[in-house]
């Protein structure tokens, strides 16, 4: 006997003729990447044919639910530009989507199974399970439920229950069969019932495992295409069983390939941030890390790398998914967002960096402040928390200076020079870059000096370091004020060190 995905076609009948796919997260703390993939895979894949996105929230492990994992999740989806056609706080006509709500259908359902036989009441202590486990490793037994308690009589069950005896629900996994399903990303997939344990269907506290309420919400919930994790595939021929006990027809199923660091190790947090929250803290644009999941398994076809949502949709398809592991380069995703930073006006730079410059403790800054800002930097940064990493001089006087440029540019003459130059910025009438720019070169001349000999020092006392944007419009965009007393701490400050420099 074989089992197969081809076996019914009863779907349900109120959504018979539209494409349905579905997002189910749990609630355990932060969006994965691959997490934001998957999302973002039956987002396009429900574009693309019309068809409808649901976001369903798997809670029913209540061992792992996180407090506001929830609100959370539902914030970096909409951050990342990711909807949904149906879900918590949406509605639609298949919910609730909440599983926790949804207690009473698992029940029922475990009920159809049990008075059918095709699933029945075990009774094992967790201490039983661990013995039974220990035994198969000791003889290389294959570590699956024995089935012990299917050899009590329907007298000795009911007994049990009557007493209170605590018990699980498990399937029974009819014996020598093939289950077999065609998936759109691996192609035929075969598995050997002996391969599949009696999984557990309700938990003795009345909560389904993932196994039930996947397979009865996704009929119930109208279902045509899963589009997940690979990880989920030894999962899913205990689905396409449940599936056949019930008499529905099962939806197309699609496996993603895993997501692995550079060393091809399963991407997790040992070797850097996984968490969609992390990188949208340090600054990634939301457009770019997007484009950049997009291309994590799935390729266009031909060398084009940038693509909007409204790209993608048009151009995603399940059958350019590729089979293979797909390496998450961080160095990929920071080029790839530092070209879309630079793609932005200063204006729309200036709106997303406010919030990080706020966060950082430098309080509400003048909009036309931060554009000016943004302006000079945009080229030079990566992501937006650079803004304020490599700028941080924009926001705060310097509190030391970088010790190679001290000893390279801050000659015991860079006093002098910049004493000299302290009194022609306190008097020019305006201080736009190219005012500011004609005064510094007219006090290294009169001195008969290179600008360059003066510049340096200048932007030492102006930023703590030796590089940065253009130091005339720098200081155009700090102010008059700010370049004075900076320039008058250096002064009282880098002193000191001369003695320790060259000469």
């Amino acid at each position: 006997m074989i089992f197969s995905t081809l076996a019914h076609h009863s779907q349900h009948s109120r959504f018979v003729s539209t494409v349905r796919v579905r997002f189910a997260p749990s609630p355990t703390g932060y969006l994965h990447v691959g997490g934001l993939r998957t999302a973002l895979y039956n987002y396009l894949f429900a574009r693309k044919n019309n068809g409808v996105c649901i976001l369903r929230i798997e809670d029913t492990d209540r061992s792992r639910f996180v407090e506001g994992a929830v609100e959370n999740l539902l914030q970096t989806l909409e951050w990342a530009g990711i909807t949904f056609g149906e879900g918590p706080g949406k509605g639609g006509p298949a919910g609730p989507y909440v599983q926790s709500e949804r207690l009473s259908l698992y029940r029922e359902h475990a009920q159809i199974l049990l008075a059918s036989g095709k699933a029945y009441y075990a009774f094992e202590t967790p201490e039983e399970l661990e013995e039974m486990r220990r035994e198969q490793e000791r003889t290389g037994a294959s570590p699956t439920y024995d089935r012990r308690s299917l050899k009590l009589t329907p007298e000795e069950v009911r007994t049990k229950l009557e007493e209170g005896v605590r018990a699980v629900v498990r399937m029974k996994v009819p014996d020598g069969t093939t289950v077999a399903f065609d998936d759109i990303v691996r192609g035929r997939v075969e598995f050997s019932s002996g391969q599949i344990d009696d999984q557990v269907l309700l938990k003795s506290d009345g909560y389904p495992t993932y196994h039930l309420a996947n397979v009865v919400d996704d009929h119930l919930m109208g279902i045509t295409h899963v589009i997940r994790g690979e990880e989920w595939l030894s999962s899913t021929p205990k689905h396409v069983v449940l599936y056949d006990f019930f008499g529905w027809e099962c939806p197309r199923f699609a496996h993603l390939p895993l997501l692995l660091n550079p060393d091809r190790s399963k991407l997790s947090k040992r070797q850097g941030d996984v968490a969609v929250e992390d990188y949208r803290t340090k600054g990634y644009l939301p457009e770019a890390l997007v484009n950049f999941v997009a291309l994590l398994g799935w390729n266009p076809g031909d060398e084009r790398e940038f693509f909007s949502l409204e790209k993608l949709t048009g151009e995603f398809s399940l059958e350019r998914v590729g089979k293979s592991g797909a390496v998450f380069n961080t160095a990929k995703l920071d080029s790839m967002n530092g070209q879309y930073i630079r793609t932005l006006s200063e204006n729309d730079l200036q709106r997303r960096v406010q919030p990080l410059v706020e966060r950082a403790g430098y309080g509400t800054v003048a909009p036309e402040y931060l554009t000016g800002v943004v302006r000079l930097m945009k080229e030079r940064v990566t992501r937006l928390d650079e803004f304020l990493t490599l700028g941080g001089y924009f926001f705060r006087d310097p509190e030391e200076y970088d010790e190679h440029s001290t000893k390279k540019n801050w000659r015991p003459e860079a006093s002098l020079h910049l004493r000299e130059l302290l009194p022609v910025l306190k008097e020019m009438a305006t201080f736009q870059h190219a005012e500011v720019e004609a005064a510094v070169r007219a006090v290294a001349e009169r001195f008969g000096i290179g600008a360059g000999k003066l510049i340096h020092p200048l932007r030492l006392a102006l930023t703590g370091t030796s590089g940065g944007p253009g130091l005339f419009e720098l200081m155009a965009v700090i102010g008059r004020d700010t370049c004075i007393r900076r320039i008058e701490r250096a002064l009282r400050i880098l002193p000191s060190q001369t003695p320790q420099q060259e000469t």
